[in-house]
This record gives C-alpha cells, sequence and structure tokens, in this order.
C-alpha cells in the first residue's frame, strides 16, 4: 500500500480494485458455469455483468473504510471521485438499456 495521503492514491486504488474485483468474479462465475454450479438462464441479457459490475465498485467501501481508519481524507477524496466516475460509467453502459 502507497504511504501516501493524496488524491491520486485514491483514484489509483478506487479504479483499480474494482476493475480487478470484477475480472476475478467474472471469471469465477465463468469457471462454476463450467462446471455446471451456476447457471445464467432465465435472467435477462446482461444481467451478471451488470451484477457484478455493482458488486465491484462496492469493494470500494472497504478501500474506503481503511483510509477512514488511517484519516487520510485526501484520499478518501480520491475513492469518492473514482467510485463516482465508475457509477456513472455503470450508468451510461447498463442504466440506459434498463429503461
Amino acid at each position: 500500500m502507497f504511504q501516501r495521503n493524496e488524491i491520486w492514491v485514491g483514484l489509483l486504488y478506487g479504479l483499480l480494485l474494482p476493475v480487478a474485483g470484477f475480472l476475478v468474479l467474472y471469471n469465477l462465475f465463468s469457471l462454476l458455469e463450467i462446471k455446471g454450479a451456476a447457471s445464467g438462464a432465465g435472467f435477462s441479457e446482461n444481467f451478471r455483468e451488470r451484477t457484478l459490475a455493482i458488486v465491484a465498485i462496492a469493494v470500494n467501501l472497504f478501500i474506503l473504510s481503511r483510509f477512514r481508519k488511517l484519516r487520510w481524507e485526501h484520499a478518501m477524496r480520491g475513492v469518492v471521485i473514482a467510485t463516482s466516475l465508475l457509477a456513472l460509467a455503470w450508468l451510461f453502459f447498463f442504466g440506459l438499456k434498463l429503461l
């Protein structure tokens, strides 16, 4: 972990960890589907991607909590900015299709 209370550190963690979390979860569910333990049948077209993206964005709550304990206010701001950008991206890619 970077030992810096700066906005760019929060932005870096706030963008990279949700992306990594999404990739891990997506590959895990793909593996489960191959093994027959999970199925996407009966759900809407991109249900899994939408849901995993929201869960991946929620990973930032753990980072936010860690930075709050360290009292890194600037890094927390970076995480909030990154979370806002990811939420807007989610709305752009998935929210318009829900209407």
